[in-house]
């Protein structure tokens, strides 16, 4: 039975978790688990152009991920690469059933994800900032979306894999979730590899779990942020 050095199977790596950081944006974030720092930043709701994009039922949601070359070890191009391209994509899913965009009809709200460091789970930590940035804008939302990894390793469902369980040489499955934690919704579902139905469903309640937790972070974080404000008004 596979055994985790230094935390039990079903517990996240510590986390840590900041808005505001950004003066010159709409709204920002950070999110820290482990050793991955994900910052995102929000700006707009603002006019689209050119006008030929724009929808004048709704406004337009954008995510761009990144991750800054010396968020890894290894040596990666700078720029927009293939993963970056999905994972922007699957970011932006897991984020719009979070917001109410008829409200800004020919607008864009644009977010930018940024990996300052990486040890597994980019896009879950990257979704969870953008979630806090996009509340710290003030967008109408209507609910906070807070994301995890949970998957298999060896022969153990586990959740939050870090960089050494991703590569366990036994094998591992890893499975990225996204969800929104008043009402249960998912809004974000992939898997890496292979796993029975039994495993999947334990996996997902493991999930489920630390995204409660995680989401009790993001309010608590925002909270804090906020009674500041109104203590030094």
């Amino acid at each position: 039975m596979y055994k985790r050095k230094s935390r039990k199977l079903d517990e996240p790596r510590e986390m840590e978790a900041k808005v505001g950081i950004i003066k010159r944006a709409d709204g920002s974030a950070m999110f820290k688990i482990g050793n991955t720092i994900a910052m995102a930043a929000v700006y707009g709701p603002r006019n689209l152009y050119p006008k030929f994009m724009q929808n004048p039922e709704k406004g337009i949601l954008r995510v761009n991920y990144n991750m800054f070359s010396f968020s890894v070890s290894e040596r990666i191009r700078p720029g927009p690469s293939r993963r970056s391209k999905e994972i922007s994509l699957v970011s932006e899913n897991a984020l719009l059933s979070c917001l109410n965009l008829e409200e800004f009809p020919n607008s864009v709200i644009d977010v930018y994800i940024e990996i300052l460091q990486a040890d597994a789970g980019t896009r879950c930590a990257g979704i969870c900032a953008a979630s806090m940035a996009l509340a710290d804008a003030g967008i109408p939302m209507r609910d906070l979306v807070s994301a995890i990894s949970v998957g298999k390793v060896g022969d153990a469902i586990v959740v939050d894999l870090d960089k050494e369980e991703e590569d366990y040489e036994g094998g591992s499955t890893d499975m990225p979730i996204a969800m929104m934690p008043r009402n249960g919704k998912i809004s974000l579902l992939q898997m890496d590899g292979n796993m029975s139905k039994e495993d999947i469903k334990k996996a997902l309640e493991l999930g489920r779990n630390t995204c409660n937790k995680i989401y009790e972070l993001q309010k608590r974080t925002l909270k804090e942020k906020y009674m500041v404000e109104v203590e030094n008004e």
